[in-house]
């Protein structure tokens, strides 16, 4: 009787082995398959300056006295 029991542990042990592996490997293969890599996307903006000043996008009015000294006009 103890013997039977533990061919049923043994057995038991490996098929829950066997579905982890097989959850690990759907899993990955779900990954794979839906989250894969698409290559370039279609759409290009061209370059855009990084520097904020400089950017089309950013409207400033120019400072006067740009500079932060202490004085008549940043003297």
């Amino acid at each position: 009787m103890k013997e039977n029991s533990k061919h049923e542990s043994v057995l038991r042990s490996w098929v829950i082995i066997s579905l982890l592996l097989v959850l690990i490997l759907a899993k990955g293969f779900f990954a794979f398959a839906v989250v894969g890599d698409l290559g370039q996307p279609g759409w290009d903006y061209g370059t855009v300056k990084d520097v904020p000043a400089s950017s089309p996008f950013g409207e400033y009015e120019l400072l006067p006295n740009p500079q932060h000294i202490r004085g008549a006009d940043g003297k």
